[in-house]
């Protein structure tokens, strides 16, 4: 999915302080060594293609040279998430044409999305047709600390290992591979890729798995304090892929924007779960109202002229748990829905 947070400026909430020493503790590359293990273990099951780079780096190709799979990318989702989420398929009834869901759960939402998940570090290489580009996520990110994101939860991780889910067909140039090591501060061969192309089965997938984590980061910009959200659960319908890279982009968002719902559970005062829960909403946003590819053409291929508000789930529910009242806000958008992934 695309995102939307590396524009901005940073929105420090001073979480250091609040943050427990448990929280604080948590490995999310150590977390999810045990997921690649399982990927490595059962490439052809699986249908991934496990290399190495030049620089010595691990490459797991989900959806390039190699078909990918379903379970692949629902693996790659938990592996985005640090190994502190749970992602299943489902089956759901409230998009009649579309029954079959992606679930994602979480029980530390701000690390496993926001330190993690969140495709917030620019790796870019060299320049004009030969450049190289990608947005890095995964558990990686936590270990380099390039975003701003870090300072403002006061988060960071140190590991043997670093773990990167790149959005794209081709694996980085060695010269970067050896600059993210050193950013990460390990050796080139203690990095592993996973590539997952937006036009993949497992691309798909782990896409439409960020509907919990764009309500985080919406949340986030919204300056609600991130300290109080204990609990995340969200679900979206499994978007068609397509071959085609704006068609696949506009299909994995819309599963979100006009499909997904999202359950959140707060602590603190019940009139700002309220207020939470009625600017969540994909709805708020001026951009609302068409499939995304359809906007990205309008605005030229620029994202960030679209309205960054536009990143969130359709359906919002939060619940304060300390009144026990549930708050919601926005709608399933059926007919938006049928109109992007038919």
């Amino acid at each position: 999915m695309l995102e939307s947070g590396t524009r901005g400026a940073s929105t420090t909430i001073g979480r250091e302080e609040k943050m427990t020493t448990e929280q604080r503790n948590i490995s999310v590359n150590r977390g999810v060594l045990p997921l690649i293990q399982t990927l490595k273990d059962n490439a052809a099951e699986l249908r991934v293609k496990v290399t190495t780079g030049a620089a010595g780096e691990t490459i797991i190709d989900a959806g390039s040279a190699t078909p990918g799979s379903f379970e692949a990318g629902r693996l790659l989702t938990e592996v985005c998430l640090g190994g502190l989420g749970q992602v299943r398929l489902d089956v759901g009834s409230y998009l009649g044409r579309w029954p079959f869901t992606l679930t994602v759960s979480t029980s530390q939402p701000v690390i496993a999305c926001l330190g993690s998940q969140y495709a917030g570090w620019q790796l870019t290489h060299g320049e004009g047709d030969s450049a190289y580009f990608s947005m890095g996520s995964g558990p990686g990110r936590a270990m380099a600390g390039k975003e701003h994101v870090f300072e403002d939860i006061a988060y960071s991780d140190s590991a043997d290992e670093a773990v990167f889910v790149l959005e794209t067909d081709t694996a980085p140039p060695e010269e970067l591979v050896r600059q993210i090591a050193k950013d990460c501060g390990v050796a080139p061969d203690k990095l592993t890729f996973a590539i997952t192309p937006t036009t993949s089965l497992a691309g798909a997938i782990q896409i439409v798995g960020r509907v919990v984590e764009v309500a985080i980061h919406k949340a986030h910009e919204l300056k609600f304090d991130l300290t109080r959200i204990v609990e995340g659960i969200g679900t979206a319908p499994l978007a068609p892929p397509h071959p085609d890279f704006i068609t696949a982009m506009g299909r994995t968002n819309d599963a979100v924007i006009y499909g997904g719902r999202i359950l959140l559970y707060v602590t603190g005062p019940a009139s700002e779960a309220k207020d939470l829960a009625e600017k969540l909403p994909s709805s708020t946003a001026a951009d609302y109202g068409k499939p995304f590819a359809e906007i990205f053409k309008e605005y030229e291929g620029d994202f960030y002229k679209i309205d960054p508000m536009l990143f969130s789930p359709a359906e919002v529910q939060v619940v304060a748990l300390e009144s026990g009242e549930t708050f919601r806000g926005g709608a399933i958008d059926p007919k938006l829905v049928d109109a992007s992934f038919d």
